[in-house]
């Protein structure tokens, strides 16, 4: 195995990381490995997935490197085994970790390693709140760039200021800071690692701002270099951030799938609370869809996986008309953060509930706050945010000049900054304002404008609020604007839950039921599915190609399969495929086709994918299928013509 070495070195630099991690792992089983083959094997363990893998490659290189001496090598370990332990939420194994790394660093000389300490320290005082702190610390870590021409520590010094000065308020020093350090990180100078952190801080810092332009460019830049260096891991964390753009921009199909697709990816490289919030963004969309339910279990999910389910969860309770639940809700998670950027995402909800229940010295409060905020931060869209609350005030205490004028305002930045909904329900609070000052031509032409961007993006309860306004009680007045487009719809469903449920109990059903969900919708967004919705016990899901959809059936047949060999038991789930041409709205579809397929999966057996003779044709598929059959479909008048798919 002589010269694995550098092939695993050449494999890691042209980001191989699958060929890296092969090489080393055989090499062990014939040869020792010393203290630099087991950092690199960490490294390629890390890119690959495998985080157990790659501590344990990590704490043997470290004991390796102190067997030789080498404490700032030891050292470096230490501060990557602490960080590694600090982001899975261990906190006492990462403190101890750090306190290593300190103690190593005291007893060598100033080196090159010492500046990934003063890197952890920049960083922990960031997470503390301490921007002098951290703003000290990374004058350090660029000072030990400079003199040892570490491009990456250079990068991280500059991030590392710029997010603290941002945080002073000194924004547009701060984002300078980052616009320099995300360059470097475009032009490739820095290692992938650095790269990816240096982007999400950018992308981050710019979404908090509400800066969505600075943002919506860096996320394009980010997923470019993804795909131009087959990085896996930080596209993860780059599909959060444009979710939020699609979703910002209306596009919320697209983004709920790049949210679902973000959390798969981020939990499968130990970067659940960052996967939280590609959850919480599927909830947001939900609830302005109307689809309350799966809002609900959006934000519940989010919040056990470490994120704030709000403001969210106060506009669901709002939505379902519990309002003491909601002011009470908001009222708590407001007092528990501090951190302005993080609050004034829960303020303009605040002044919503505050004067939905007559509390205006609270509206009031609120809304001088996110003026203050907006003021500090020179945001346009928390300009945007701000005079739409004091609009909302206004309208409540009888200023309909003074609100009509400062909501044309905030309308003018929604418009340019293309972010539809906040500007659709702007609209709507400008019609009652020009109702309220008797000019009822206006306030009908801003009513009808708002119906027909709710309509188009698929605001179902937005519509509804508006033809009340609008005094409209035609039926078809209720419809989302729908297009035409082709899909394969999937339909699954547990067979024989009862019995299952009596043999292995209550408790082992809910988790057998969780992973039942969870791995379903992990294979759904690996292969390009829609999920439409989640009901009883299955989900409904539209695939845009039809292998990807027969793929994706074999895909969770086989993986129960694996589950049932490895455990004992598994759910039986039946699986029904037809693809058709059918009316999309919004986030769901109408039409023949989806009836079609969800009785094809009726007709399933456990176990069984059922899949229309017009699917396979229309797909690239090599399954084997067993005999045809034409079967008549409830409510249909044709016969549909199916086959199941043998995919053991």
């Amino acid at each position: 195995m002589e010269g694995f070495r550098p092939s695993a070195q050449e494999a890691m630099d042209q980001h191989r990381w699958a060929d890296a991690y092969d090489l080393l792992t055989k090499a062990e089983a014939d040869s020792h490995l010393t203290a630099e083959d087991l950092e690199i094997l960490g490294e390629a363990a890390w890119w690959n997935g495998k985080h157990a893998e790659s501590l344990e490659a990590r704490e043997r290189s470290y004991n390796a490197y102190l067997e030789m001496g080498n404490k700032a090598k030891a050292g470096r370990l230490a501060i990557e085994l602490a960080q590694e332990y600090f982001q899975k939420k261990e906190q006492s194994t990462g403190g101890a970790w750090f306190s290593r790394a300190e103690r190593l660093f005291s007893e060598v000389e100033e080196c090159e390693e010492h500046g990934w300490l003063h890197q952890a320290r920049a960083m922990a005082a960031l997470d503390q709140g301490d921007l002098d702190g951290a703003i000290h610390h990374a004058d350090l870590v660029l000072e030990a760039g400079n003199r040892y021409h570490n491009k990456d520590l250079q990068a991280f010094a500059i991030t590392f200021q710029g997010m603290a000065y941002i945080n002073k308020g000194e924004v547009r020093k701060g984002l300078n800071l980052l616009d320099e350090a995300a360059v470097a990180a475009v032009s490739g100078d820095l290692s992938p690692f650095a790269t990816g952190i240096v982007y999400c801080c950018a992308i981050s810092q710019s979404r908090s701002l509400a800066d969505y332009r600075r943002s919506g460019e860096w996320t394009e830049a980010a997923k470019r270099w993804c795909e131009r260096q087959s990085i896996n891991g930080f596209p993860g964390v780059c599909r959060v951030h444009k979710a939020e753009i699609l979703a910002l921009r209306g596009n919320w199909a697209e983004a709920e799938s790049e949210a679902r697709k973000a959390s798969d990816e981020l939990i499968n490289f130990n970067l659940e609370f960052i996967a939280a919030s590609g959850i919480y963004e599927v909830g947001e969309i939900r609830l302005r869809m109307g689809d309350l339910p799966a809002a609900e279990e959006a934000f519940r999910q989010a919040h056990e996986m470490g994120a704030s389910p709000q403001p969210g969860m106060a506009m669901l309770r709002m939505a379902q008309g519990n309002l003491d639940a909601a002011a009470s809700s908001i009222k708590r998670a407001l007092s528990e953060e501090m951190n302005p950027l993080v609050r004034v995402r829960m303020l303009p909800v605040q002044v919503e509930l505050a004067v939905e229940l007559g509390d205006l010295d609270l509206a009031r409060s609120a809304v001088s706050e996110i003026e203050d905020i907006a003021k500090k931060y020179e945001s346009p869209a928390l300009h945007g945010d701000a005079h739409c609350a004091q609009g909302m005030l206004l309208l409540a205490e009888g200023g309909f000049a003074e609100a009509a004028k400062v909501l044309r305002h905030s309308l003018q930045v929604w418009r340019e900054l293309d972010v539809p909904y906040q500007g659709a329900r702007c609209r709507v609070m400008l019609g009652r304002a020009y109702r309220s000052l008797g000019d009822e031509d206006g306030a009908v032409m801003e009513f009808q404008a708002a119906k027909s961007i709710f309509q188009k993006l698929g605001a179902m309860t937005d519509v509804r609020r508006v033809l009340e306004l609008l005094g409209s009680e035609k039926e078809g007045d209720f419809r989302i604007q729908a297009e035409r487009v082709t899909k394969t719809f999937m339909f699954t469903d547990i067979v024989g839950s009862t019995n299952l449920l009596e043999v292995i109990g209550d408790e082992a059903w809910e988790n057998l039921i969780e992973w039942h969900d969870k791995t379903l919708r992990s294979l759904i967004a690996e292969h390009g599915g829609e999920e439409i919705r989640h009901q009883g016990d299955g989900f409904a899901v539209a695939f845009s190609d039809a292998t990807n959809a027969i793929d994706c059936a074999v895909h969770i047949q086989r993986r129960l399969a694996e589950h049932r060999r490895q455990s004992g038991f598994s759910p039986q789930v039946r699986i029904g495929l037809h693809v058709s041409e059918v009316n999309r709205r919004g986030l769901d579809y109408a039409g023949r086709g989806v009836h079609e397929a969800a009785r094809i999966g009726g007709l399933a057996g456990g176990g069984e994918i059922l899949v229309s003779r017009a699917t396979l044709e229309a797909s690239r598929s090599t399954c084997r299928t067993s005999e045809p059959k034409t079967v008549t479909l409830k409510g249909i008048a044709e016969p549909v013509e199916v086959l199941p798919i043998e995919w053991r």
